[in-house]
């Protein structure tokens, strides 16, 4: 029997939990026991009595909960007294934050945790369900609008009254993303003029068949400025140079930035200067997305709100966490996605080391750090 164990996130800003109710009946259709903390899932709006009507074991006790446990799925990175108690062979899966943590790899690697890091999947066709980063990032999108409107004291549609006409909202889109994709459509859906800006021409069809005006830089430096994973290279300094100009000008007529400009393994490039901010209208609203990697904006602040220069900044860590009712099933159902694919038609633990979703996403193994882009040849 393989038994699975999902534990209450400790994280300060984190309400989602790894597994739903639906994915409690699929894990069981695999044979797949599954044991929750009591509490897990009340922030996202699932109660212990709803685990325990899909066929869920509830522990009020998390060192009853992880007992014997073979897999553990998570959300952020477990407490280090988690990983402590896991037995090794333990199978670990969740968004564990690699780069930002390399004693993280050290710990897991010691412990003889085989370890699988879902923010690392490839991004191929067959991976589709299980991209967490794109299911996180759309909500990203849509709430990082929602908190900025919410801010604006003006109207985001046109409105014409007897009175006189209220212009619409102004709105730039800064990255053309899932998560900035997402924040143009909402942005129209709310009446705006949205504005997007891309260092990559690509991404301009899916902007404009948004309703959205792409603004970019005329350069040939943009030939080359997509990975093949699809995400943005860092651009030479004479391209940053004429970006910023084409920004500054920009953000003079924006009521609302969205930032969502992410260099995987970086930190975010710096794209809306103190200058900027001082530069836009009194009242408008700025969303720094890539907070968590240095900002967008370095006058951003992790999970605080604040006013510069008439200009309110929003710097929330974990904006998907702020949608946690409908985040955690789409979170849950994209690790299911992947766990599906360690078992075999007998329905038994076969971890295929040679599949290309394993090779992409597996960080340790065996006390090894397994993944390329980590690993320094040791063994632990």
């Amino acid at each position: 029997m393989t038994l699975l164990s999902v534990l209450k996130e400790t994280g300060a800003h984190e309400r989602r939990v790894a597994v739903s109710a639906d994915t409690v009946k699929k894990f069981a259709a695999l044979g797949i026991t599954v044991r929750v903390e009591s509490g897990a899932g009340a922030a996202s709006g699932i109660s212990d009595e709803a685990f325990r009507k899909a066929g869920a074991e509830i522990k009020t006790d998390r060192v009853q909960c992880m007992e014997g446990a073979n897999i553990l799925l998570t959300v952020e990175p477990p407490p280090l007294e988690v990983l402590q108690t896991l037995a090794p062979g333990t199978i670990l899966i969740g968004m564990l934050a690699p780069y930002a943590n390399p004693a993280l790899l050290e710990t897991l690697a010691s412990r003889h945790i085989t370890a699988f890091a879902m923010e690392l999947m490839p991004r191929i066709s067959r991976a589709q369900s299980m991209d967490v980063l794109s299911s996180q990032a759309n909500l990203a999108g849509y709430r990082a609008v929602i908190d900025a409107v919410a801010m604006l004291a003006k109207a985001t549609p046109m409105m014409m009254t007897a009175a006189g006409t209220i212009p619409p909202a102004k709105v730039l889109v800064i990255g053309a993303g899932v998560a900035g994709l997402q924040a143009i459509a909402t942005a129209k859906r709310l009446g705006c003029v949205v504005h997007a800006f891309d260092v990559r021409p690509a991404v301009k069809e899916q902007v404009e068949s948004l309703g959205a005006k792409f603004i970019e830089v005329k350069s040939e430096d943009v030939a080359n400025a997509e990975t093949a994973s699809g995400y943005a290279k860092e651009m030479s300094e004479e391209y940053k140079r004429r970006q910023s100009a084409l920004i500054a000008e920009t953000l003079a007529s924006m009521d609302i930035a969205i930032c969502t400009a992410l260099i995987p393994g970086k930190p975010a490039p710096v794209l809306i200067t103190e200058a900027m901010v001082r530069g836009m209208k009194p009242g408008a609203v700025i969303v720094d997305l890539a907070v968590a990697s240095g900002g967008n904006c370095p006058l951003s602040r992790p999970d605080q709100t604040q006013e510069i220069a008439g200009v309110t900044i929003i710097g929330h860590t974990n904006m998907p966490s702020r949608v946690a009712v409908d985040a955690t099933p789409l979170y849950a159902r994209n690790l299911y996605n992947f766990v599906a694919t360690l078992f075999n038609k007998e329905r038994q633990l076969a971890i295929n080391f040679e599949d290309e979703l394993v090779k992409g996403t597996l960080l340790t193994h065996k006390g090894a750090i397994m993944h390329p882009l980590f690993s320094k040849g040791a063994t632990l």
